[in-house]
């Protein structure tokens, strides 16, 4: 039985009166739908799959998103969802505030004088986002935004242990394409991943009863860039109040060569270098270096790489010595230009129906072996 996707998200939403989670909406679609995305049983036993391997089911949570991302009043009611906190971060934002640090799976918090410094943390895999990163980096991104004693929110890589690597900081590697390869990352990932991840940092923490677009709980965001910002780590930057960037970074997004659209970076990027250089960057792996002309159009300062601790904490106490209290309303004010929610909401759309395919192309397994040598890399 063919089931109506809007009429779907009306009933297990209760007519919009609440919010549900994309991950939670699918599985829930599953059991009140069935035939309208796989259920339980199916995604567990294609879980078990490498990505060449497996059929593909998940191309319909793909199409029945973008349905509910293609409707105004749904659409928008989803974007709402996501921005929420997740239901856990209250527990720790109740333990980092008395303790002013917090460890999680995949990142860290801790207080530096005014600001709370996020720290990405997967330091086999260069900082890569993964199944194992997002939850984490989600909750601390909530309590650092929820956090009543500071005033901005830092994000940082931290150091890695990979052999090129070993000892430095480095912002992050994108996603994973190890674990991408071996079937390890679901497509719901990558909705998780823009809607609500990395769309906090731009829009904040939404409130229950009110729009994103008129109120959001949300604080200035610095990023400091260390050796690269390579995928979905650029892609963050574009949602960045203030980017330092060390001398010798650099930023890629090659998502030609791994086969996906790089998350909101098509809707993004023009914003900052132009339509032809965003495409030469996503169509082309162009390489921006931060220090580079091109780079500073991204990149708002450029310091010594041995110096970005000293940086960061100049900036911290450049940007809160006279109090951020008009923070929120700028940001709201840029947004309502740059990228209302509605523009967001329609490219999301676009972007759940295409990443779906893209993630089980063969193309995506015939780029990872080429390029990334993904048959030889270790789990």
């Amino acid at each position: 039985m063919a089931w109506d996707a809007l009429a779907a998200y009306d009933t297990l939403t209760g007519g919009r009166s609440r919010f549900v989670r994309v991950d939670e909406l699918c599985r829930l679609a599953s059991e009140r739908y069935p035939g309208l995305v796989p259920g339980a049983d199916a995604l567990a036993a294609e879980a078990r799959l490498a990505q060449r391997d497996k059929k593909g089911l998940e191309k319909a949570q793909g199409a029945f998103l973008a349905a509910v991302l293609e409707d105004p009043a749904a659409g928008r009611h989803l974007c709402h969802a996501m921005l929420l906190p997740r239901t856990d971060s209250r527990a720790h934002l109740a333990e980092y505030e008395a303790q002013g640090k917090l460890e999680l799976a995949g990142a860290k918090l801790e207080r530096l004088g005014k600001a709370t410094v996020v720290t990405m943390r997967n330091p086999r895999y260069l900082n890569a986002e993964d199944e194992t990163t997002i939850d984490g980096l989600e909750i601390a991104v909530d309590v650092a935004l929820l956090d009543r004693k500071s005033e901005l929110c830092v994000l940082r890589g931290d150091t890695v242990t990979h052999t090129k690597h070993a000892g430095q900081h480095v912002f992050g590697a994108g996603i994973n394409l190890t674990h991408l390869y071996q079937g390890k990352i679901r497509f719901v990932w990558y909705l998780l991943r823009d809607l609500g991840l990395v769309n906090k940092f731009y829009r904040g923490l939404a409130l229950p009863g009110v729009s994103p677009e008129e109120d959001c709980l949300e604080k200035p965001w610095v990023a400091a860039v260390e050796r690269f910002a390579i995928g979905g780590h650029c892609q963050i930057l574009l949602t960045m109040d203030y980017v330092l960037a060390a001398q010798d970074a650099y930023m890629t997004l090659p998502a030609r060569k791994e086969g996906i659209i790089p998350g909101a970076a098509n809707l993004r990027l023009p914003r900052f270098v132009g339509a032809r250089l965003a495409r030469q960057a996503i169509l082309a792996e162009r390489r921006l270096d931060c220090a580079s002309p091109e780079g500073r159009m991204i990149c708002d300062e450029i310091v010594p790489a041995a110096g970005m601790g000293q940086a960061i904490e100049r900036t911290i106490a450049h940007l809160t010595n006279s109090g951020v209290v008009s923070a929120a309303g700028n940001r709201r004010a840029f947004r309502a230009g740059e990228e209302p929610l509605d523009t967001f909401r329609r490219y999301m759309a676009v972007y759940a129906r295409e990443q779906a395919h893209c993630h089980f192309s063969p193309a995506l397994i015939a780029n990872l072996e080429r390029h990334w040598d993904a048959a030889n890399r270790r789990a």
